[in-house]
């Protein structure tokens, strides 16, 4: 038998997080620096498997398929493509930079504090979380896939509630409570969509008699499999109201701006940059592959709903006092812009919308920590409590300025190629969306650069006067955040390159082909 490299994918950061959990409690540089080095080790496993991922070969690479529970046709099914791979990439490669930006976030508090930080609990949850999101994109059997997606809530919810962020200005019962409120939201939202998804996953089984994805996709493509219109639209919206929920899809987004606004910074990433990627990917693997005609039945009305995503997140974005909301917002609008790019039914805007998956991950990354440094320093997630950083801490200021551009989409940095990509996409078939999705992107310039003016220029406030610039561990954090920021801006065909192949194929799933540009003959 070949290695199961996929499995080793998953197993690698889970039996991490029992190690580290292991860790005595006096021990907690030891569990900070075991929790780095597995997830290197996992970096390098998923290095590997990019390594090892041939774009022009078959669909699904590096398979892997056991039975696991007869009497039910569930089985241990696992499979990549191209678009599975460019996320776990992404996972695997954020996650030590996540590890590094939290390394003090659950160091005891002050003496006398009644709340207890297991440092060893924190990090074994992160590596938890990494090991539950990369199996969810590796499964290809349904049921697998349901699990991991259902069980990455449980360390989330623990990372939210148990370990948020310092930076209250009302106290530390007040901020326990408004900790404890992010948390059970998060759960509760994405429990319901779980349960509705549940219910759907039953209605699969009991019309396809199994729950192999390749399987049911291969016989809808052959006609062996029949659904009945209202049976598939019906499984359709089981399966995409629970993936809008962890995109996070407006209407159904209220709870990601509480999370990420209560979680410690590195745990905000966590949720926006690696989590909720889970939901887009369900997205184009299981609702465009399993139900074909019923996700082409409901692409205007997702569309409406993405663009209102688009909009809502920016101009909720624009009014913010609060750094860290602000992000998340921001990140609302661009998750928008991802499902867009699904639902265009283009092979721009699918492969728009994966580029985006990877580069919005990225560019969170940068801004919310870097955020989350300033913010440790002052002690404050209010805007109006800053002023003239940059000229105290001119490292911070400008690595700042950097994400934040990144995230309003300027040329020359990774998201603007990929937001143009789906706009081009959205616009060759849906030209009134596409235009009216390009004013997100004034938005975006309008609350990023006003954040930049309120906190980093003006006269230096007396409490940021003393403030320190990025210390070593925090550079190593930020740098290689920039230069991919950067490269991918200029050169984003390695990526291109990967994901490509897999959009076509979803592409002749649905049955669509790119609309033919109408060129008026020359005269």
């Amino acid at each position: 038998m070949s290695f199961p490299l996929l499995t080793a994918t998953a197993a690698l950061p889970a039996l991490g997080a029992v190690a580290t959990a292991a860790v005595p409690a006096a021990q907690r540089t030891a569990a900070k620096w075991l929790a780095l080095l597995v997830s290197l080790a996992m970096l390098a496993l998923a290095v590997t498997v990019l390594v090892r991922f041939d774009p022009d070969g078959e669909r699904y690479q590096l398979t892997e398929n056991h039975a696991w529970i007869r009497d039910f046709g569930v089985r241990y099914e696992l499979g990549v493509d191209g678009i599975a791979v460019a996320l776990i990439a992404l996972t695997a490669l954020l996650i030590p930079f996540i590890i590094l930006a939290g390394w003090h976030d659950a160091d005891p508090l002050e003496t006398g504090s009644r709340r207890w930080r297991p440092t060893q609990g924190f990090f074994a949850l992160i590596l938890a979380v990494e090991a539950m999101v990369v199996i969810s994109f590796e499964a290809t059997d349904v049921f697998l896939f349901y699990i991991f997606f259902e069980a990455m809530l449980i360390p989330m919810y623990f990372l939210i509630g148990g370990f948020g962020d310092r930076a209250h200005a009302q106290g530390e019962e007040t901020a326990a409570t408004q900790r404890s409120y992010a948390a059970v939201k998060f759960l509760l939202y994405n429990l319901a969509g779980g349960l509705i998804m549940l219910a759907a996953v039953i209605g699969l089984y009991v019309v396809a008699g199994n729950f192999s994805l390749t399987e049911i996709a291969d016989a809808r493509a052959n006609g062996t499999l029949h659904m009945a219109t209202s049976t598939e639209r019906w499984l359709f919206l089981g399966f995409f109201f629970a993936f809008a929920v962890k995109a996070p899809l407006w209407p159904l987004h209220t709870w990601l701006p509480n999370a990420m606004q209560e979680a410690t910074a590195p745990v905000a990433v966590l949720i926006t940059a690696v989590v909720d990627k889970v939901g887009t990917f369900a997205m184009l693997r299981f609702c465009l592959q399993l139900f074909p005609e019923a996700s082409k039945w409901a692409t205007p009305v997702v569309l409406v709903l993405a663009l209102i995503s688009i909009i809502y997140g920016a101009l909720l974005a624009v009014g913010q006092r609060d750094i860290k909301r602000l992000v998340a917002y921001a990140s609302i609008s661009h998750f928008g812009f991802i499902i867009m790019g699904v639902f265009a039914m283009t092979s721009q805007g699918q492969s728009g919308a994966t580029l985006y998956m990877v580069n919005h991950g990225i560019s969170t990354a940068a801004l919310m920590l870097v955020a989350g440094f300033l913010i440790s320093r002052r002690g404050s997630r209010l805007i109006a409590d800053y002023g003239g950083v940059q000229k105290v801490a001119p490292v911070l200021a400008g690595t700042f300025l950097i994400g934040g551009l990144a995230t309003l989409s300027l040329p020359g940095l990774a998201p603007f190629v990929s937001e143009f990509l789906v706009l081009v996409g959205t616009f060759t078939r849906y030209p009134v969306i596409g235009v009216i999705a390009t004013f997100g992107i004034v938005l975006a310039a309008l609350y990023t650069l006003v954040l930049y003016q309120r906190t980093m220029t003006g006269p230096v406030k007396p409490e940021v006067s003393a403030m320190p610039d990025l210390r070593v561990r925090e550079v190593l954090v930020v740098a290689p955040l920039i230069v991919l920021l950067i490269f991918l801006g200029v050169y984003p065909k390695p990526v291109t390159n990967i994901i490509d192949p897999a959009v076509k194929q979803t592409l002749s799933d649905v049955h669509k082909k790119d609309p033919r540009p109408e060129v008026e003959a020359a005269k």
